[in-house]
């Protein structure tokens, strides 16, 4: 069932209420999501990306049910990534000859996931456009690894959308499409979400489209993206979002993450909570353990912390697979101007806070030389060395 946009723009998309898992399942699905793609319809018919390869039947049968398909005049893949173009095989067999505007390395992801069917493929570049009638024009802009290397976005002149694909989305279901519809505290915490887990790593590369995309002195009325709510009221503090969060985005937050074996580390990092809490009552703490949080919500609320404290207790002359396995994601995101320090418990050899130290460096973190290491269970001379750790991350 398609649904109204604006003018003639229709959202024929696919909402997901029942999806957990994203990517494999490293990322999660709190509030459902969706897999939005649009068909115009002005004197050329126009689709913008399809849906994901498990709705595939679905998306081209009520497809067909709005148009006749071969009134299709092209297709445009904004991404190659399966749960936009996962519904082409099965289109294609419908309209084989239909023209698909993509970037080069569309192309080549395309191909490289469904095989090369002998498509025919309209490589497109910055600045390329295509008439569709009525005074209206396609504009085609690259977003080279937002997320992917094949990645752009598709401008609508005279309707004055961006139909942006994985910028500016979010994992929300919204049944009413539209931002001015949606809870906006869900919308604001998923879209930050989506950021941190996502784009976060490329933000040099975001910082310079987003110059690029405003020198094109595109008015911006609306912006459609692959995922969530669509940006109706006040389409641009999104944009602005995003600049924001590119820019080593902080709060007055303080997050405690660990993980535990028989208790020790546990009692450390609450201890550490309380004390940041004790020198500064106006930042805001927040505690987990990595082993029974949800590692994307913890990577959020990282990600608005200046500072971090990371616990595990030595294991073989290590940390907890847990916490090992943290430690290569938090590398990933490639957070800037952030403190860390470390902490943790041993019998014997006690490395872990060293190795962790050493993580952190590693992830891009200013570490603190003030540690707590505690042997066997946590005595009060380890806890008296809490509050110069705390006072460390607070500076």
């Amino acid at each position: 069932m398609k649904k109204y946009v604006k003018g003639n723009v229709n959202w024929v998309g696919y909402i997901d209420w029942e999806l957990k898992w994203f990517h494999g399942e490293d990322y999660s699905i709190k509030n459902g999501s969706s897999q939005n793609a649009y068909l115009i319809e002005e004197e050329k018919t126009v689709l913008i990306d399809t849906v994901w390869l498990p709705h595939r039947f679905e998306f081209v049968e009520n497809l067909e049910k709005e148009i006749d398909l071969h009134k299709i005049d092209f297709i445009v893949a904004n991404h190659g990534e399966c749960d936009h173009s996962g519904s082409l095989v099965a289109l294609m067999e419908k309209i084989p000859g239909t023209p698909i505007y993509c970037t080069a390395n569309a192309v080549k992801s395309i191909e490289g996931q469904y095989g090369k069917q002998n498509w025919n493929f309209h490589v497109v570049k910055t600045g390329d456009s295509v008439d569709i009638g009525n005074g209206k024009q396609l504009v085609f802009v690259e977003m080279r690894m937002l997320h992917w290397p094949d990645s752009m976005a598709t401008y609508l002149t005279g309707d004055n959308i961006l139909f942006s694909n994985d910028a500016f989305g979010q994992h929300y279901a919204v049944e009413e499409l539209f931002n001015d519809k949606a809870d906006p505290c869900l919308l604001n915490k998923e879209a930050m979400k989506y950021f941190v887990n996502i784009l976060n790593p490329f933000t040099p590369i975001l910082i310079k489209k987003l110059e690029e995309i405003g020198k094109l002195n595109l008015p911006i009325e609306m912006i459609a993206p692959s995922h969530g709510a669509i940006w109706r009221e006040n389409p641009m503090q999104i944009v602005n979002k995003y600049a924001e969060w590119a820019a080593a985005y902080q709060e007055n937050q303080v997050t405690v993450v660990y993980d535990t074996m028989w208790e020790g580390t546990a009692k450390l990092a609450h201890a550490i909570a309380a004390e940041l809490h004790k020198q500064s009552p106006e930042t805001v703490v927040k505690v987990f353990n990595l082993a029974k949080a949800d590692k994307n919500e913890i990577m959020t609320e990282i990600f608005k912390s200046r500072a971090i404290a990371v616990g595990s207790p030595t294991v073989s002359n290590s940390y907890l697979s847990s916490v090992a396995g943290w430690l290569e994601f938090l590398k990933q995101l490639k957070f800037k101007n952030k403190k860390a320090a470390a902490f943790g418990c041993y019998g014997w050899s006690g490395e872990s806070v060293k190795l962790l130290q050493e993580k952190l460096r590693e992830a891009g973190f200013t570490v603190v030389e003030e540690n707590v290491r505690s042997q066997w269970n946590p005595a009060e001379a380890d806890f008296t060395a809490i509050p110069a750790l705390a006072m460390a991350l607070l500076a």
